[in-house]
């Protein structure tokens, strides 16, 4: 059986072949009935037998996510194993070392110098269907900059300024940060705290805001991922919270998201997460400020809107003049997020200067350009844990440790101990009370603090409190010791919150963090594929056209 429960452990070579799988696997698995000349096109794109694409997209059906299509998933023989690591160290130097050069040596030469370094260490010989499966999951680009350089590589695959076409809705979306051009307020004071951040989303085809995300902390894979959840939620129960009677109809699994080089974007938990539901993630070339004009223009029409604000900073110290943007602060970061929502969807009924159309309307048109309908998330509940930042932990016979703390939970009972598997465990900085645990069939679970007394606590406050233990040379191990720090922590901060904005600060991210955070429901599903041809054949909604 696979083990799925870190994602990121995969080594690369049988990830990229598992991604490159999805695209095709996915298409033929949406269709009812897949006709004969398509199905043997997919065998010949995949180099795969009849038999194993009917396994894989079985396997898809049962659990849409690329890591189903993991080369040692169903198909694979009984008492098979991966070849050994010193094979997989041969193959990948050969690659680097002679594959990779200008004289463009073929498989057939490939195999010969593998098999003469192989004979050379005494390890057994791969054979040729393997080096071809290790080339072609390797990235076309990087590998045609080693053979024919760099600048003849670019000019192949770098897209062409002015051929940015998209048509369907949620084919490309891109996202960006920016700070807000306004001063916001505590909750409990209503004194001036600081700009916050907003993460922005945009659907290309429609210029309908696909969601958005603001907080007082400074970008980072969190907020990225609750930006990327915004944006495939269905929006209306989050607008009925928010008082808003209004629609906004952008859900589902975008296509490619566009993003920027930040370090935020460039995470591989955000790599692979993405992949992991079959999202394509593009990074906007260096040097190329237009390939992100259609989310720069709506950061600076929001913030347009933001500057008729109460405390707005305006764009520049020209234009704010001799205006007291502290003095004139005046609403919290709640009331931001619903005028914020509030404008877009006032923002999405309007005519569009570029499409001449309103966002809403471009967005139905959009909609019925595409050929199947938008995808959903698989487990709609778990879905952003796979974007969340985590570590790797052997679960002990008295729970996990992670950060000094303890966490606990009976699903544990089914490895702990058993020191030779690591399974992935992710976390919210904003509330550690709850960590979620992978298990190696892919399932999410979510394990609590073993001492369910310990009340929740962030990230920043746990680094806080091990500082200041350090500073005091206790140790940093001690768990009641971290909360009791974290306890007069919380007490000086809120008897300062009403004299000085630092502490009005930090009560504020502390309590919206864990606000914020929220309750957990991860919906449990997993379902074994069953390994038979017949079986899929007999599957409700999967027909293969009769062949002859």
């Amino acid at each position: 059986m696979v083990d799925r429960s870190d994602i990121n452990a995969v080594d690369d070579a049988a990830w990229e072949q598992a991604v490159a799988r999805e695209a095709v696997v996915r298409r033929l698995a949406e269709q009812p009935r897949i006709a004969r000349a398509e199905f043997l096109k997919a065998c010949r794109e995949l180099g795969v037998k009849r038999s194993r694409l009917y396994q894989l997209i079985q396997a898809y059906k049962a659990r849409p996510l690329t890591s189903s299509l993991l080369a040692s998933g169903a198909g694979a023989r009984a008492g098979g194993r991966r070849l050994p690591e010193e094979v997989e160290a041969v193959i990948a130097e050969a690659i680097e070392e002679f594959f990779k050069s200008p004289q463009k040596p073929s498989i057939n030469a490939l195999q010969k110098e593998v098999r003469r370094r192989c004979r050379q260490r005494g390890l057994r010989v791969p054979c040729w269907t393997t080096l071809r499966d290790r080339v072609a999951a390797m990235d076309p680009a990087e590998l045609m900059a080693a053979r024919e350089g760099a600048k003849v590589s670019r000019q192949l695959h770098r897209p062409v300024p002015g051929s940015y076409q998209v048509n369907r809705a949620y084919e490309v979306v891109q996202i960006d940060h920016t700070l807000v051009d306004v001063i916001v307020v505590d909750r409990a004071h209503r004194k001036p705290l600081q700009r916050p951040w907003v993460t922005l989303a945009i659907d290309i085809a429609s210029r309908m805001v696909a969601g958005f995300y603001l907080t007082l902390e400074p970008p980072s894979a969190l907020s990225v991922s609750l930006a990327i959840q915004n944006l495939v939620q269905t929006k209306q129960d989050w607008l009925d919270g928010l008082g808003i009677d209004a629609s906004w109809p952008a859900s589902g699994l975008p296509e490619t998201i566009h993003v920027d080089n930040a370090k935020e974007f460039r995470s591989k938990a955000m790599k692979r997460g993405a992949e992991e539901h079959g999202i394509s993630l593009q990074y906007r070339p260096i040097g190329a400020p237009h390939y992100g004009g259609h989310i720069e223009r709506l950061i600076g029409t929001m913030m347009g809107a933001v500057h008729l604000l109460p405390g707005s900073t305006f764009s520049s110290i020209k234009d704010r003049g001799d205006y007291d943007s502290v003095a004139n602060s005046a609403m919290t970061l709640d009331e931001l997020e619903r005028w914020l929502a509030l404008e877009i969807t006032r923002y999405h009924a309007e005519r569009h200067r570029s499409l001449g159309i309103p966002p809403l309307a471009a967005w139905h048109d959009a909609l019925g350009r595409r050929d199947t309908s938008l995808r959903q998330p698989y487990d709609p509940g778990g879905f952003w844990i796979d974007f969340l930042p985590s570590e790797q932990r052997v679960i002990r016979r008295d729970g996990i440790h992670l950060f000094g703390l303890r966490y606990w939970d009976d699903i544990l009972s089914l490895w702990a101990g058993r020191q030779d598997r690591q399974l992935r465990v992710s976390y919210d900085p904003r509330d550690l009370s709850t960590v979620f645990v992978r298990s190696p069939e892919g399932q999410r679970y979510p394990v609590r603090f073993a001492d369910l007394r310990h009340p929740p606590i962030t990230l920043a406050e746990h680094r806080r409190a091990q500082a200041l233990l350090r500073e005091r040379g206790r140790s940093l191990e001690d768990e009641d010791l971290i909360f009791q720090v974290i306890e007069e922590q919380r007490a000086l901060v809120d008897a300062a919150s009403g004299k000085t904005r630092e502490a009005r600060r930090s009560a504020e991210r502390r309590d919206r963090a864990l606000d914020g955070a929220g309750k957990y429901e991860i919906e449990e599903v997993a379902s074994e594929p069953e390994k038979s041809e017949n079986a899929l054949k007999n599957h409700p909604g999967f027909e293969v056209e009769e062949w002859s």
